[in-house]
Formats: C-alpha cells, structure tokens, sequence
C-alpha cells in the first residue's frame, strides 16, 4: 500500500484530501498542530486501520520513529504540503507562524520528500497573483503584489515556497531532482470551514442563518472564483497522481461579484438578511478569476459542482456549528 504524509491534514482542505486518498487505497499520515486544523474535521478517520493523526508543528523536523504506518509500509510514496493559516484574520493574528509554516515548514517537508524519493505537491494560492493586471490569471503570469503590505506574511511566502520548490525540483545545489507539483488555489468553499474563519464564505453564511446583515468589505463589485472542496481535492488528486512539475491553477474559473455571490446566500438561507458595507480591506484583490487550460490539458480536470448546491451544503453544515 502506498503510503501519504499530508501536513495539515485536520484542516479544512487537508481533512477531505484525507478522506480522498484513503478512498483511493493510499495509507494517510496527517500531521497537524491545531493553529487552524480542528480534531474533529478527521475524527471519523481515527478509527480507519490505514489512517493515523500526529499532532506536531511542522517547522520541526518530523521523527520517523513516530511515523507507524512508515513501519508497516517502509516508505513514503508522497508528501503533500497542506499546512499554513490562510484566512485574513491570521494575517493580523499569527503572521510570523505563517511566515513559518511556508519557509521553514517547506524546507522541512521538501527533505523528507527527497529522503524518500517521494511524490511532493505544495499547496500554494491564488493571492501570489495579488491584485492581477491579467484577466483571467494563467500561471505565467508574475502577479502584483505589495510584499510589505498586511497580506505579505501570506502571499510573499507562498511565494517563497514556490521558489523553493521549483529551485528543488530542477535539482539546485547538485541535489536529486524533486518529484514535485505546485498547485495555485483559488477561493475554495464547503463543509469544515472555521465558523470564525473571516473568509466570505463562512462569514456570510453564519451572518444569513444568525438573521444579521451581510457585511461587504468595499462596493462588492469586486469579483471571486468559488471551487467546492470536493472539486478542489479531485483535482488536487490527479495532479498528485500525474507528472507534472509546473504550476497549476486549480479553482472554478466561473466568476461573480461579491454582492451577486451575497444576494445567493441570503436568498438560500430564507432571505431575512440586508446587507452592511464597510471599508474596502487593504490589498483587497479587485478581481479573482482562474485560467485553468493546464488543468483541463494536463490533468482533464475541471469543477463540476454549481454554486448553489455548494452554497446549500454549506448552509447545512454551518447550522450544525451553530
């Protein structure tokens, strides 16, 4: 049985990306230290023979005395980078962790990757676009973005990871070259969100069940892409699975203004809400859309689930958090 290491495997992608690969017959390690990642988002894994769950930062070097399913199966086959806050209420909360997790906890993940030969995909973002002068985003793209700004803890160091990668996988310093992946993601939304996440998603939805108005940062003309998580993870397995080494845009290249997306939200919810403007957030990108022709291309991938059907499972999901 092939064996996985998924860093931040209790968190909100990384928990279905377990679900994903166990389904696949891959044994999963997650590794996590709760910053973010919730115990519960895995707990109907902990009793699955081929799953085990570390609690364990990730800039620290990982001890494969601890690794139990390494016993069993005598090698990792992949590492998947997973780990990192990306909400913008941890860019003010906990910058330097995320400074962390993408610089050292990358270094520390990359080594173990190469130690065994393994398969390695980073999770990288959208926002290394930071606020695009090209519409829709193609990975060649170089971005814009303000590196001293209160999103650079986040955008500058996936950046950095990027770097850090690419330099790997070209086989820098006389080293092996790294078998790995880069994987941009775009706005992702669905069950296992962080009520308190300060995303839009799970902001707008609690505030809609809760019969308060919806908050828009700025006018709400600014636009987002917005990929279920399920869809997300599909393709974030068959870019695991393939060979390619570049980047890739993986989101749902269908885009809606902010407000278009409010006014779904609160019509599915029961339509109680009004909505409340406040002042436009520092950096906020202005439009968010993917060119994802390399993930149709290369990994015959694109997003399946509709908008309001995700909405709807969020909705549901959201009222058992409250």
């Amino acid at each position: 049985m092939k064996h996985v290491l998924i860093t931040g495997g209790a968190g909100f992608i990384g928990s279905h990306l377990c679900d994903a690969l166990l389904a696949k017959g891959y044994a999963v390690t997650a590794v996590d230290n709760y910053v973010t990642g919730r115990k519960k988002n895995v707990a109907h894994l902990l009793s699955h023979p081929e799953f085990e769950l570390i609690e364990q930062d990730v800039c620290e070097p990982i001890k494969e005395e601890r690794l139990k399913l390494l016993k069993r199966h005598g090698a990792i086959h992949g590492v998947l980078h997973f780990a990192c806050p990306a909400s913008p209420i941890d860019f003010d909360r906990i910058p330097f962790e995320i400074l962390a997790v993408d610089s050292i906890g990358t270094m520390r993940t990359v080594e173990l990757a190469q130690k065994h030969d393994a398969r390695y995909i980073v999770a990288s973002t959208s926002e290394i676009y930071g606020d695009p002068l090209v519409h829709p985003q193609t990975e060649d793209y170089f971005g814009n973005v303000n590196s001293i700004g209160p999103r650079a803890c986040y955008d500058e160091t996936k950046r950095f990871a990027e770097a850090y990668v690419s330099t790997a996988i070209r086989g820098g310093n006389a080293r092996k070259p790294l078998n790995g992946g880069i994987v941009r993601i775009f706005n992702t939304y669905g069950p296992r969100m962080r009520p308190d996440d300060g995303r839009i998603v799970p902001e707008l939805c609690i505030r809609a069940l809760q019969g308060q108005p919806l908050t828009i940062h700025g006018e709400g003309l600014q636009t987002r892409s917005f990929c279920f998580v399920t869809d997300l993870v599909d393709g974030l397995v068959r870019l695991f699975e393939s060979d390619v080494r570049v980047p890739v845009n993986i989101g749902n290249p269908v885009e809606k203004t902010v407000l278009e997306f409010a006014e779904t939200v609160i019509r599915l919810a029961g339509g109680q809400s009004g909505l409340e403007h406040l002042p436009s957030r520092p950096d906020d990108p202005r439009k968010r859309c993917p060119d994802i022709t390399r993930a149709r291309k290369w990994l015959n991938w694109e997003p399946k689930v509709q908008l309001e059907q995700g909405l709807q499972a969020c909705l549901d999901y959201f009222r058992t958090e409250l």
